[in-house]
This record gives C-alpha cells, structure tokens and sequence, in this order.
C-alpha cells in the first residue's frame, strides 16, 4: 500500500514549525493541507490541488448542449467530460439532485454535498433580491416598477409594474 506524504511530520521551511493538518472549504472542494501556527505558511495536498485545477479548468469550459423533450418533461444532456470529472468526485448517479430556477434564462442544477455546504455555510444560504425602477419623462413619472425574489420562497417573488395612468394607486 502507498503512504501519503500527508502521513509524515511536515516542517514549515520559513520558521521549522511543525504544521498542523487543516481541511480548507474552496468552491465546494475540500481541500487537505498543511498550516504552520507560527507564520500561517499553507501547504495544499498534491493530489487535491491537482483535482481542484481540474475543476477550475471544466469550470471556465463552455459546453453547447441539446435540450428534448422525454414525455411531459424536458432533459438536456450533460456532457461526459464533466460527469466523469463528478464520478471521479462521488458517485452520484442515482443521487437526488436539486434544480432551482433562479432567474430569467438560468436555471442551476447542485449536486450538493452536505459536508461541504456545512463548511461553505451555504446549507442554509438565501438570495434576497429587491430592485425598484422609476422612469420619468419630462418630470412627470412615467412608469414605475418594483420586483423582489426570495429564494426561501419563491412563491412570494412579486413583479409590480405602474403606468403613468395609475401612478400612486
């Protein structure tokens, strides 16, 4: 069996601390490493480091896809390059998976990992969006309009618009 380097005493090259072994939370990964007490030198795993670049790589790509229509539903093909990237991650292809749709033309699709949201804080995250719009047209209102999403709720979201003709009711 291969031993991990991560198994032996690593000593921080700027102060000969011993360091101590941390989990980092970044973009959903969590990463192992290394911190010294003294300096705060960090010393990310090779094997993590090298899967979270792999990530951030997938992540810039754009990926053009198909969207059909099976049954009463719709389905849009994922790309094997990413699904082989998420295998490699956990295996997932029977998960439950959470599809929110968060605005105008995006739709997110998460693969959640409770460990990770834990450490993100992102378990019980909540995007709260407000925006008011006033248009005037020669000092005179013209049009009006008010919007707001809750993501807890998104029954609540309200869009009100008011023309000139019924401004201030």
């Amino acid at each position: 069996m291969a031993t991990d380097i991560f198994d032996n005493t690593i000593i921080c090259s700027k102060c000969n601390e011993e360091m101590k072994k941390v989990s980092i939370a970044k973009n959903g990964f969590l990463l192992r490493a290394v911190v010294c007490p003294k300096c705060n030198e960090k010393i990310i795993h090779p094997v993590d480091d090298e899967e979270y670049n792999r990530y951030i790589n997938l992540r810039n790509k754009e990926f053009k896809v198909k969207m059909r229509q099976v049954g009463n539903s719709y389905a849009v093909s994922i790309p094997k390059e990413i699904v082989s990237f998420m295998e490699s991650q956990k295996e997932m292809m029977n998960d439950m998976v959470r599809l929110c749709f968060e605005d105008l033309g995006h739709v997110s699709l998460n693969f959640g990992n409770p460990e990770i949201d834990e450490l993100n804080e992102k378990a019980n995250s909540r995007v709260v969006k407000a925006r008011e719009v006033r248009v005037v047209k020669n000092g005179k209102p013209v049009l009006h309009s008010k919007q707001f999403y809750d993501s807890a709720h998104p029954e609540k979201t309200q869009n009100k618009i008011y023309r000139s003709d019924d401004y201030g009711k």
